[in-house]
């Protein structure tokens, strides 16, 4: 095993201990995993790494106390029309870094030299893929930014505001050729994430996959069938 496998493998189980401990207290946890309060306390504070042999079998272990799709679900906070924030989901890092983890397992046999999203509940989801698939993140803007003197642009209508919206893509953003994941935290009908795929195609760059965070009703169905792409979701509400 590399060396850089094996420091992953410990931050991972870092980010799981993180994760339970708002659920655990450390007696509980020290129960599940017979480990002293204080190693499981310097675990958590990052001022100790576990050997490898201790860190896959901790893996294993606790791996089971985690279900990602209900981690996402309990956290979202829905309104009285059925809208919801994610927030409590996007600024979890421990649970963000697990989720793109999770998601670039999914993704293991495609290539992707590019993440493209949209501004801006999109972005801690690319930044968190990113990092963990070791590519660039570029995202797309409703506004001009000064200082940059060339854009792709495209036009929608998003259904749940029936107004034309525009997304600026920068030109030097996206390379003729390049091969680009999407992401989003939330897809319902999916005008913004096709409004993406037409940035790419303006840019000569080629979508290779779809991800998400949640997704509604049976839209990334609908997209794998119109771009013979693979799709991911985490987490899929009924309409």
């Amino acid at each position: 095993m590399s060396q850089l496998k094996s420091v992953k493998e410990k931050l991972r189980l870092i980010a799981l201990l993180r994760l339970l401990k708002k659920s655990y207290t450390y007696e509980e946890l020290s129960e599940i995993t017979g480990l002293p309060i204080t190693v499981l306390n310097r675990y958590v504070r990052g001022k100790v790494l576990p050997n490898s042999e201790r860190t896959r079998e901790l893996t294993q272990l606790l791996s089971q106390y985690v279900n990602l799709e209900n981690e996402v679900r309990k956290r979202l906070r829905f309104d009285s029309r059925g809208f919801f924030d994610s927030m409590s989901v996007l600024g979890d890092t421990s649970l963000m870094t697990l989720l793109s983890e999770e998601i670039a397992s999914r993704l293991k046999e495609v290539e992707i030299e590019k993440i493209l999203t949209a501004a801006t509940d999109g972005i801690p989801l690319a930044v968190h893929l990113g990092r963990e698939l070791n590519v660039d993140v570029v995202y797309a803007k409703k506004k001009k930014e000064v200082g940059v003197e060339k854009f792709y642009e495209v036009n929608y209508v998003p259904s749940a505001s029936g107004s034309i919206t525009t997304l600026y893509l920068p030109s030097w953003a996206l390379s003729k050729g390049e091969k680009v994941l999407i992401v989003d935290d939330v897809v319902r009908s999916g005008e913004t994430q096709r409004a993406l795929v037409d940035l790419c195609r303006q840019a000569g760059a080629e979508p290779v996959g779809m991800v998400f965070l949640v997704s509604v009703g049976d839209i990334i169905d609908r997209l794998r069938e119109e771009y013979g792409i693979p799709v991911e979701s985490i987490l899929v509400l009924e309409r």
